[in-house]
């Protein structure tokens, strides 16, 4: 499955107020959903003694998915798909490496 392929599927599934209208909803869904993969992670750490066991990382997986669900949103929303978003990540990232300013802080490196 390609990353547009995952997009056109997850966006079947949206629902919520003035879809294809709305930023807002998916970005406070992404927030949610990043913290609740934290939240598995910090768990790991008090409850597993740091160890990622099989179950948590079976958890983690799932709410990753759930970060994916979002994010597809918020490109589509912002008129996007997810190829352009990679694309445009990974032009910026090589960027930044030929420039020699990969470490660092700031989104204009």
């Amino acid at each position: 499955m390609t990353l547009n392929e995952y997009q056109d599927a997850a966006t079947k599934t949206a629902v919520y107020p003035d879809l294809g209208k709305n930023i807002i909803y998916p970005t406070l869904g992404l927030c949610e959903e990043a913290g609740e993969l934290a939240g598995k992670l910090s768990k790991m750490i008090r409850d597993d003694a740091g160890v990622l066991t099989e179950d948590r990382r079976s958890l983690m997986v799932k709410e990753l998915g759930d970060v994916l669900w979002f994010v597809s949103q918020v490109a589509r929303e912002l008129g996007l798909t997810l190829d352009e978003v990679a694309q445009i990540n990974v032009d910026k990232l090589a960027s930044r490496a030929q420039r020699d300013v990969l470490h660092g802080d700031g989104d204009l490196r």
